[in-house]
């Protein structure tokens, strides 16, 4: 048994060697960073201050949890109407929904940002055809602002928040939904009262990964907008790559920041998640 568990850990040295390489060392390498000052290279919390007393970084981080926090809740709940007719409609209609999913799922990123400027720039398609049908809602819509990334970003959360769901729609058993049409209870009662609150431990954890994914997303940002909306990741590639100097001691700091909202966001998801699982046990 000893020389069984022996062979196991050397199976996963490999992945320990990269564990430690490529995600513990770069964080503890960012977290020490974000101490260390840009000017004389000693430790300091100037870092941090500045980010919460400079107004440019103060509208990155609201301008990013604002864009956030709309686009995963527009994400998900698009994502459960799709997963659920996923669920619902199986057969060859649902393998053609998959793959068009798969498909949509990888559409991000700078070609997502130039498909958007060819139809909803100022003189894109769907713009143009407001303009001259007298849709004012598309004449008017403005893409490079922060309702119009929010819109974008919805885009490529919803392929990405159904294939997250569409898994824990399993757990849903038919006998439940049997049951509740025989005690009288209709398809939308049957979902209020069994089907979401069973659901929600997965709709949070997938909400906590749009999060992290639309709070983290760079590319499609910077394609569209470059430095005109202020956006965490922007910032924090602004300090490393900057055009004067680089400034890795706030641009650590920033990402340590970012990384801190993550974790309370999955902290909050997890803490909901438990208090709707102690519910369900105690029915």
């Amino acid at each position: 048994m000893k020389r069984k568990k022996y062979v196991y850990l050397l199976a996963l040295l490999p992945f320990i060697v990269l564990t430690v390489m490529y995600e513990i060392l770069p964080l503890i390498g960012v977290i020490a960073g974000s101490f260390v000052s840009d000017e004389s290279g000693a430790a300091t919390f100037t870092n941090y201050t500045t980010i919460f007393s400079k107004l440019l970084y103060q509208k990155a981080v609201k301008n990013s949890l604002k864009i956030s926090l709309i686009s995963s809740l527009g994400g998900i709940l698009i994502a459960f109407l799709g997963a659920k007719s996923y669920y619902e409609k199986r057969g060859r209609l649902g393998e053609i929904f998959m793959t068009i999913l798969n498909m949509v799922s990888n559409f991000a990123g700078i070609p997502l940002a130039f498909a958007y400027m060819i139809l909803l720039g100022n003189a894109g398609v769907m713009v143009q055809f407001g303009r001259l049908t007298g849709i004012d809602a598309l004449a008017n819509f403005n893409l490079y602002s922060s309702n119009g990334m929010t819109f974008m970003y919805i885009y490529f959360q919803i392929p990405l928040a159904t294939l997250l769901l569409i898994p824990a729609f399993n757990g849903i058993r038919k006998e439940w939904q049997e049951a509740a049409l025989l005690l009288g209870t209709g398809s939308t009662g049957f979902w209020m009262k069994v089907g979401i609150p069973v659901l929600m431990p997965s709709i949070l954890s997938s909400f906590s990964v749009l999060f992290a994914n639309a709070l983290a997303a760079y590319a499609t940002a910077y394609a569209l907008m470059m430095n005109m909306l202020p956006l965490l990741p922007i910032q924090i590639a602004g300090c490393f790559v900057g055009d004067v100097k680089m400034q890795r001691g706030l641009g650590s700091a920033l990402s340590v920041v970012m990384m801190i909202l993550m974790v309370i966001m999955i902290f909050i998801t997890n803490t909901i998640s438990k208090r709707f699982q102690k519910g369900a046990e105690t029915r």
